[in-house]
């Protein structure tokens, strides 16, 4: 595996770039039925569909991240985190994936944060949103931890574990992000 070149970081995780090298291990955190019933996917992909699907990602206006364990001798790929960002309003919405050893570690709330960090600071958003289905407590959770707030729910716009349930909508703005910045301590302004 190639050296990944780390963006942003704190002592425990780091933001790198999407790697089409990584298309094989991105594709078998997806197919986990766990990550599955949490984006609310009934349907698990073929790795071909998903390497063709990787090269039109690459092309892609959103901006993708490969999140990075760092707390071992190496950094080791845990997993990604995107932004599709609406330009004509400067939002986005978040969709973040981690591989199933690394959650319930903090890695989830910690790769957030610095895709927040950078949202704000580097791409200028004002507003960065995301879905979340109701019954994802820990999601929630660790999305409130990294700066989310609640903004709302679509009732019975999901499923999980096959039954019906509300999808819980949040927000960041960039007027709000407080805490430690890893773009301004970049800059020195931390």
């Amino acid at each position: 595996m190639t050296e990944p070149a780390l963006w942003l970081a704190t002592a425990t995780c780091g933001l790198g770039s999407y790697r089409a090298d990584l298309v094989e291990t991105y594709w078998k955190w997806e197919q986990d039925p766990s990550l599955m019933i949490g984006y609310g996917r009934q349907v698990p992909e073929s790795l071909e569909a998903r390497a063709e699907g990787m090269q039109h990602q690459l092309r892609g206006a959103n901006i993708r991240f490969t999140a990075y364990d760092l707390t071992g001798a190496e950094p080791v790929p845990v997993g990604v985190t995107t932004l599709l960002p609406d330009e004509s309003v400067r939002t986005a919405e978040f969709v973040v994936m981690l591989a199933r050893e690394a959650r319930g570690r903090g890695f989830g709330a910690e790769a957030t944060r610095l895709t927040l960090d950078y949202a704000f600071h580097v791409a200028s958003l004002r507003m960065v949103w995301l879905k979340v289905l109701a019954p994802n407590a820990a999601g929630i959770k660790a999305y409130e931890r990294a700066g989310f707030q609640h903004a709302g729910r679509l009732r019975e716009a999901g499923y999980w574990l096959g039954q019906v349930c509300d999808e819980v909508l949040m927000d960041a703005l960039a007027e709000d992000f407080s805490g430690p910045s890893a773009v301004r301590a970049l800059l020195g302004r931390g």
